[in-house]
């Protein structure tokens, strides 16, 4: 579905995306995952034809960005990190108007709008000005409307950007939906961990770079490890680790134990159980993993 080789976007000395190289499959959900600033927002930008690179080229659904960009625009639908819809305007009256870009006859229109009301949940609302509704509901919006063609390829640039936990939650059980029921082959850039657990393939950019890529679970595997979190009884367990010379870090009155996989936290539970009142297991997630191959946490990197 998207094949882009060498892609470069530079402005004047900064290099804002630097020799990116990747291929996504027909029905893929993908992610470019990494700190404001890393190049995630430019590269979408310049796959949906808004802006040139400086040098490399991009295909989507087999035509050439640069020289064929209504076919690319015709398969290509796109949430962008701030809606672009009319908050003046009800729902109906912002599709309608952004329909009309695809459709001639307003009854096939009307009807594929009715379509996505039932299909993406927003019939309540949709005589509703836009700038009345939730930050949930507008992005259902969003979505609706960068579907009103029936694109073959969903561009998400941090969509869930300003939205509680909640609204979060829904809008992604939405776009996994609608993944399978029409086929979509999805793009997602982020800065939230928690979004890229589910796809197929991550690449993790900073300041222009790929430093990584593989799929979520292969990239905890290799640069994120499994933690044993102790709450001590008293701190006679910090002596008796220090005296068998095993290695910790304490986080307010919180044990923390690197574990070279998540059974050998078992002999450490059984050797020190004496000293504990409670503990966990945390797996290692993707903070993990960018922590450790840039040295930064993805919040200190924005």
């Amino acid at each position: 579905m998207i094949n882009v080789k060498n892609l470069t976007k530079k402005y004047g000395p900064l290099t804002a995306v630097n020799a990116v190289e990747f291929n996504v499959k027909k029905g893929a959900f993908f992610a470019l995952l990494g700190p404001n600033g890393a190049g995630k927002s430019t590269t979408i930008e310049m796959l949906s034809t808004l802006k040139e690179p400086t040098t490399g080229t991009m295909e989507i659904n087999g035509h050439d960005v640069e020289k064929d960009p209504d076919a690319v625009r015709k398969a290509i639908g796109v949430v962008f990190q701030y809606s672009t819809l009319d908050g003046a305007l009800s729902v109906r009256e912002n599709l309608k108007l952004r329909g009309r870009f695809y459709y001639k006859s307003e009854a096939t229109l009307d009807k594929r709008i009715d379509e996505l009301k039932e299909h993406i949940g927003f019939s309540s609302f949709i005589n509703q000005k836009f700038k009345t509704l939730s930050g949930g509901q507008k992005r259902r919006v969003d979505v609706a409307r960068s579907l009103l063609h029936k694109p073959r390829l969903l561009l998400l640039d941090e969509p869930t950007t300003g939205l509680d936990p909640q609204a979060r939650e829904s809008l992604w059980n939405l776009i996994l939906k609608l993944k399978e029921e029409d086929d979509l082959t999805i793009l997602l850039t982020t800065h939230y961990m928690q979004e890229v657990i589910d796809c197929d393939h991550v690449i993790i950019l900073d300041e222009g770079d790929i430093i990584a890529e593989d799929s979520a679970e292969a990239l905890r595997n290799a640069h994120a490890h499994d933690t044993l979190r102790i709450m001590a009884k008293d701190s006679a367990l910090q002596k008796r680790l220090d005296k068998d010379d095993v290695a910790f870090t304490k986080i307010q009155n919180t044990i923390h134990i690197p574990l070279e996989d998540p059974f050998s936290a078992l002999k450490l539970i059984e050797t020190y159980k004496s000293y504990i009142q409670s503990f966990e297991v945390v797996k290692g997630d993707m903070d993990d993993v960018f922590l450790n191959l840039t040295g930064k946490r993805l919040g200190e990197a924005a």
